[in-house]
């Protein structure tokens, strides 16, 4: 059985808009390439794909589509994240399955890793990107996704899509 997780995935434009505001990064983290670049809503292990769709399906019937930006830099303990804001994103994530999670959701992409004892160089990003903010847009789909592990990182694939109501 795969890895599965349930996220809303950026537009384009706004994707290529984080792609400017990083430039060229350079060495000392290692960074997510931007096809891999996605806002997490539930994780959910290794399960069975029709399973948690009919699932998913079900928890996310009637759900609004949410109006999404991303925002200023920030840190968990070897991780570069950009915060998503969004009034509504933390009830469409605890719909997707993230309250049960032992942790509280913090919506956020994931930029890139380091070690947990060299934070010195995410901090430098975390002031870089202390001001940004991208445009905000409506997130009408979750993506059910599978993560694959391959020798480069993982591979991430829609393995189902789920319309968000655009009333």
């Amino acid at each position: 059985m795969p890895v599965l997780f349930s996220a809303l995935l950026p537009p384009d434009d706004v994707v290529e808009q984080v792609a400017t505001a990083l430039g060229d990064p350079g060495d000392g983290l290692r960074w997510e390439p931007p096809e891999r670049w996605h806002v997490t809503l539930a994780y959910y292990g290794h399960d069975d794909v029709g399973t948690r769709a009919a699932w998913l399906a079900d928890r996310l019937a009637g759900r609004a589509a949410v109006d999404v930006r991303l925002e200023k830099a920030a840190t968990f303990p070897g991780v570069l994240w950009l915060t998503v804001a969004g009034a509504e994103l933390t009830p469409l994530a605890h719909a997707a399955g993230a309250d049960a999670e032992a942790r509280p959701y913090t919506a956020h992409l994931t930029l890139a890793r380091f070690p947990r004892e060299e934070p010195g160089p995410a901090a430098r990003w975390t002031e870089r990107l202390a001001r940004f903010t991208s445009r905000r847009w409506t997130a009408g789909e979750v993506a059910l996704m599978t993560s694959e592990r391959e020798p480069g990182g993982p591979r991430y694939r829609v393995a189902r899509a789920f319309e968000l109501d655009r009333a």
